[in-house]
Formats: C-alpha cells, sequence, structure tokens
C-alpha cells in the first residue's frame, strides 16, 4: 500500500516498513505469464523461495500494476503474452525512474538467438530458456534480487 505522499516523493513501502517497524518485509516478486502451469510453478519455485510473489496472466495488466505499484524487487515476466510482450514491458520500465531498478528476467520457450538479443537490449537481466529447472530458476530469482539489492545500495560517483 502507498500513500500519495510515499508515491510522489518516490519512497517504496518496504522502506517505510524498514522506517517504521525495523523489519523488512519479504521481497516481492511481480510474476507475468499467460501459462496457468508455467505462473502456478513460477508462483511455487518463488514463495517456497520466501519471496511474496505478485502474478498477473496479461502483458496490459502488469503494465497497470506497474503504474500504480513500483515496489517489487525483481520481475519475471514471459516473452510472449496477450496484449504486451515481456520485452515492450522492460522497456517501459526503462523510461520510469522508479521502474528502472526493478531487475527483470525474461522467460520464453524460443531460444532464438534475436530474442536473447533484443531481450538483454531492451534491458532485461538474464533470459531463462524454458523448460527450466527449479533450481534455475531459484538460483535467476536469486540473481535478479540480488543485483537489485546492489544497484539500491550503490552510492553516486564522488560520494
Amino acid at each position: 500500500m502507498h500513500t500519495r505522499a510515499a508515491t510522489e516523493t518516490g519512497i517504496l513501502q518496504s522502506d517505510l516498513t524498514v522506517a517504521l517497524f525495523g523489519t523488512r518485509a519479504r521481497p516481492r516478486v511481480l510474476v507475468v505469464d499467460e501459462d496457468p502451469l508455467t505462473a502456478q510453478s513460477l508462483i511455487s519455485i518463488g514463495e517456497r523461495e520466501g519471496y511474496q510473489v505478485v502474478s498477473v496472466d496479461d502483458g496490459r495488466k502488469a503494465y497497470r500494476m506497474l503504474k500504480s505499484d513500483a515496489d517489487f524487487t525483481a520481475a519475471i515476466f514471459n516473452m510472449t503474452m496477450p496484449n504486451l510482450n515481456g520485452v515492450d514491458i522492460v522497456r517501459y520500465m526503462k523510461t520510469e525512474k522508479r521502474l528502472m531498478r526493478i531487475p527483470v528476467v525474461i522467460v520464453a520457450g524460443d531460444h532464438g538467438l534475436k530474442l536473447i538479443s533484443d531481450s538483454f537490449a531492451a534491458g532485461a537481466l538474464a533470459f531463462l530458456p524454458k523448460p527450466f529447472t527449479t533450481e534455475k530458476l531459484a538460483r535467476t530469482i536469486g540473481l535478479a534480487i540480488g543485483s537489485g539489492r546492489i544497484r539500491k545500495t550503490q552510492l553516486p560517483v564522488g560520494l
């Protein structure tokens, strides 16, 4: 939940939780996949790893959610989704200062070099080909969350 003042100043709910209560909330991960079996697999693995998973089944829903709620530690997008694909969402995220800090993993059944290079060119942190193992997914999410924490704590040059 965001307050209007917190949203306008760019303060994240997780930062408010730490400031007010001294505890860090579980990392939130946004999962966007139209395939119910893959989505459920991503949700189960994420929750088993200790993340709070928010799932939507459509690229446009993900876009709307990100416009209203930027408090995600990482995101996992399927490449091909109804209405808006994963790479397009990543491109949008990289234009918004409050969203560009969220590391994104693209998941896709197609392993073509163009798709992989397009994913990285758009700003994705990782590309995970389907089918994937539980271990690979857990490692990739951990990598994404770790990179997000590093980015958040880095100081500007000169400080």
